[in-house]
């Protein structure tokens, strides 16, 4: 790595964050671009879609893939999530395994860990969240990490402060097969801005919900149609019963203006424009279980 910057030969490729829910994986792509591409919230399964974010630099170009999280399926949604996942794996060149510093290596990383060993791109762990805890702790925790597989690198590092997070990028580019630029310049994601929208709208609308709704929610952008210096926005809010329909709206549908006002500043933000933005809640009887469902729903 010590070569000089004008020997080394241009680099660009895929990586991709693993780990389970809530290792910092979202959060840590978000970081590294600069801006909110991936949607971040505190359920597990959040990331539904597959969404590329591109890294520029003078001599690489690192195109970070956020994934949803692997689990232990138990409906046909669980199940696509998880051949969604394991598939873009298996096209990665660079994987970090995401850790979290403040708890201890369980059951579910040694999981991933094994499944990781499979494939053939080069494996990376990331010791994320360690603004979390003391130098100790840290050491410690580096210690568990690595005796947990073959790493090609061990990393600690915290999206919050920033700690480390250039190094990361360095590590990871160093392991991208050198290769002419993927995507334009001015590129940050290849993602449809109706994916994004949608994605946003269903971070929004999982906010301080109970524990039953999070893979219960979809969101389907029907309509973005721009009027001048407006974007005009159509979406429905998919729920699978009466009930969480109830739940999503609140009292006096004060619940959906809220999830509509916190929506629309984040896709303002995105788009870079004044943006009305009309929501429905509409009930798709148990969609995750049914195949006709999870593909007008897009899965």
């Amino acid at each position: 790595m010590t070569a000089d910057v004008t020997q080394r030969p241009y680099r660009a490729g895929f990586a991709c964050f693993v780990g389970r829910p809530n290792a910092g994986k979202s959060t840590l792509t978000n970081a590294i671009v600069g801006q909110k591409i991936a949607i971040t919230s505190n359920k597990p399964q959040t990331t539904r879609h597959v969404i590329r974010a591109v890294l520029h630099r003078p001599d690489s170009q690192l195109v970070l893939v956020d994934t949803p999280g692997l689990h232990r399926p138990r409906t046909l949604l669980g199940e696509r999530l998880n051949d969604l996942v394991r598939s873009t794996w298996s096209e990665v060149d660079v994987i970090g395994l995401c850790i979290p510093a403040d708890e201890p290596v369980g059951r579910g990383d040694r999981f991933i860990t094994g499944e990781l060993a499979e494939l053939k791109a080069t494996v990376l762990a990331v010791v994320t969240k360690t603004d979390l805890v003391d130098r100790k702790r840290l050491a410690e925790q580096l210690l568990a990490v690595s005796e947990l597989g073959e790493f090609a690198d061990v990393v600690p590092v915290s999206a919050v402060s920033g700690h480390q997070l250039d190094t990361l990028v360095d590590v990871m580019t160093g392991y991208l097969p050198p290769s002419p630029q993927l995507y334009p310049d001015d590129m940050l994601t290849d993602d449809p801005e109706q994916v994004l929208v949608a994605e946003l709208i269903r971070e929004a609308a999982l906010e301080g919900v109970r524990d039953e709704l999070p893979h219960s929610i979809a969101v389907v952008v029907e309509e973005m149609i721009p009027e001048g210096q407006l974007m005009k926005i159509y979406a429905d809010v998919y729920v699978e019963r009466p009930s969480q329909k109830a739940i999503v709206i609140g009292h006096r549908a004060g619940r959906l203006k809220d999830v509509g006002t916190r929506a629309r500043k984040q896709i303002e933000e995105l788009l870079g424009t004044r943006v009305y933005l009309d929501l429905h809640v509409r009930v798709a009887k148990d969609w995750q279980r049914d195949p006709k469902q999870l593909r007008k729903l897009g899965f």
